[in-house]
């Protein structure tokens, strides 16, 4: 059982898919049932590996291979050579993300009762998408993963141009044409490595290329590395995004339904972190250390510039957008450190922020749906009439601007401290970001809690109520125990950081 358990995980929204084109289009009710429904397994199965692996069973027992296809014929040199197996695997890093995806995607799914209209279609593309990203993220050779990659596009940009907001159409072609480049630039880069090593095994290319002592089929030189891992820095720089490859993700986070940002917030931006750290760090890690001061300087601009741009905006989605940029920078700069203080903080800012935007983005939801805008100026006094609502809005934007006892404290503290031990100046000038995210998170959430009241709907709102408790107090909760007991964290990425360090020679 075990041995499928992944591939289980993986499709089972594909249940939920066949039984909505059985259900009547007009049943709303049923519809939403089944497409919350067909979520869960693959959460309480995340869960049991994740309870499993606590227990003491390794992760390697959940691996799963079988043969899939091979180019031309080549087994009398090597039976693996030019093949393509289907393989599924986790490591300490995975698991956190898988469990991070399911537990988002059953979040987001109950966060899209607020969906009008067209419920079956929209459902089955939301399924369609869960599929990939959990495939992304246990896929074990770089053709699967691609495959995956591009199942995450297909819904997503179904899902904004037909759930959006006014300038939805813009949005969903804008996502599609900077995530179609950066898949082209990435399917290039994966062509190169099979052709050169004869395989797309993400374990064997990381040992042919940091190890040795295995023959290429054909030599790849130090100047070949370097513009391999450059491409990938563009191509999943765009998902993550990295400035100035941002532009897209500002039309999706505005445009887009607050059920699909929280999953393109909390998950598909963190597939470009998760592609750096796994293939970036993982099969060119000396070739990563040469460029490590680039990616920190990075960082720092997208903190910075992140930060600057959402103190001045005027709409709160945007002001959350510029924030997703800021937060961002802080991963890149963790990786920029390249020890462990700084690598382990990059990838708890890819769990925190994940969590931490998703709770924003949804309380964003509940508050569009009562007042019909996410203007600043049109927001103000909904503590008096919305309390419940401004209270976990001024929780959740406690844990973005980083307040010891969350999630984000954890994480920006520890990347900063990598940076520090390395590069301490340009550690000091991104503290400047921190400070601002203070600045423009309180300026935009105390406006709307406490700010002046608007008459002309404020006696007419209701508070949040009902099913939407349930991401709220989920998500809290999740962002709350990171906080105060980050080894729920640490101990599944322990192997991952190992491994790690051991490729970069530390």
């Amino acid at each position: 059982m075990s041995d499928w358990l992944l591939t289980l995980i993986v499709f089972s929204p594909l249940v939920g898919i066949v039984l909505l084109l059985f259900v009547p289009k007009t049943s709303e009710k049923t519809i939403k049932i089944v497409g919350i429904l067909a979520t869960l397994p693959a959460l309480f199965l995340s869960l049991f590996i994740y309870l499993q692996f606590q227990a003491g069973t390794s992760l390697s027992e959940f691996s799963n291979k079988a043969n899939w296809f091979r180019f031309g014929n080549l087994k009398q040199y090597d039976s693996k050579l030019f093949a393509v197996d289907y393989e599924l695997a986790l490591d300490g890093f995975a698991l956190v993300m898988l469990l991070l995806t399911s537990v988002l995607a059953t979040l987001a799914a109950i966060a899209s009762i607020h969906i009008k209209k067209e419920w079956k279609g929209y459902f089955m593309l939301f399924l369609m998408l869960q599929i990939g990203m959990l495939g992304v993220f246990t896929a074990q050779n770089l053709i699967l993963f691609f495959f995956f990659f591009e199942i995450t596009l297909i819904p997503m940009f179904f899902l904004i141009g037909k759930w959006g907001y006014l300038e939805k159409e813009k949005a969903a072609y804008s996502f599609l044409i900077y995530n179609g480049l950066g898949s082209a630039i990435l399917l290039i880069v994966i062509m190169i490595l099979f052709a050169r090593a004869g395989t797309t095994n993400i374990e064997a290319l990381k040992y042919i290329m940091t190890v040795g002592g295995v023959p290429l089929i054909a030599p790849i030189s130090e100047a070949m590395k370097y513009t391999l891992l450059i491409a990938l820095l563009v191509a999943f720089g765009i998902k993550l995004p990295i400035f100035p490859l941002h532009t897209w993700m500002l039309k999706v986070h505005v445009q887009a339904p607050p059920s699909i940002v929280m999953l393109h917030a909390g998950v598909l931006l963190k597939i470009g972190a998760f592609g750096l750290i796994r293939f970036g760090i993982g099969i060119f890690p000396e070739q990563f250390k040469e460029i490590a001061i680039f990616i920190a300087i990075l960082g720092v601009i997208n903190l910075l510039y992140g930060a600057f741009l959402a103190l001045i905006q005027t709409d709160f989605k945007m002001v959350l957008a510029y924030s997703s940029i800021s937060h961002m920078g802080i991963v890149l700069i963790g990786l920029g450190a390249l020890n462990e203080a700084g690598i382990q903080g990059a990838i708890f800012q890819v769990v925190s922020h994940g969590l931490i935007a998703a709770l924003l983005f949804f309380l964003v939801g509940v508050m569009y749906e009562r007042v019909n805008t996410s203007q600043l100026g049109d927001l103000g006094g909904l503590a008096k009439v919305m309390p419940l609502t401004a209270g976990f809005l001024l929780a959740a934007s406690m844990a973005s601007l980083g307040l010891p006892g969350m999630s984000g404290f954890i994480s920006e503290f520890m990347a900063f401290l990598g940076l520090f031990k390395v590069e301490p100046i340009i550690a000091a000038i991104g503290t400047i970001g921190i400070i601002l995210t203070a600045v423009y998170v309180l300026r935009a959430v105390l406006g709307i809690t406490f700010g002046a009241a608007k008459k002309s709907y404020s006696e007419s709102l209701t508070d949040i109520k009902g099913a939407e408790f349930a991401p709220v107090l989920v998500l809290l909760a999740l962002i709350v125990l990171i906080g105060v007991y980050p080894s729920v964290l640490t101990v599944p990425l322990e192997s991952t950081l190992e491994a790690i360090l051991v490729g970069l020679g530390g």
